[in-house]
C-alpha cells in the first residue's frame, strides 16, 4: 500500500533539499539532495508513520491517488 500514495517532490532552498511529502498522511515528509535520494526517504517514512498509525489503533487513510485542487 505504500506505493499507492501521492508523494509530492519540491526544492526547498531553505532546508537545501529536494522535500518529498505525502498529502494524504499529515506530517509524512522526507528529504533527500536528488529527488531519488527523497523518493526512498519518504518511502521508508511512509512505512514508519503507518507502522505508528496501527500501534496507536489511528485509522490509516486509503490512498486516493492524484490530488486535484478544488
Amino acid at each position: 500500500m505504500n506505493d499507492k500514495y501521492e508523494i509530492v517532490l519540491y526544492w526547498s532552498k531553505e532546508d537545501d533539499a529536494i522535500i518529498a511529502e505525502v498529502p494524504e498522511l499529515p506530517g509524512c515528509m522526507a528529504d533527500g539532495k536528488s529527488y531519488g535520494e527523497a523518493l526512498e526517504n519518504v518511502q521508508a517514512v511512509i512505512a514508519e508513520w503507518i507502522d505508528t498509525a496501527k500501534s496507536l489503533g489511528r485509522p490509516i487513510p486509503e490512498p486516493k491517488g492524484r490530488q486535484l485542487n478544488a
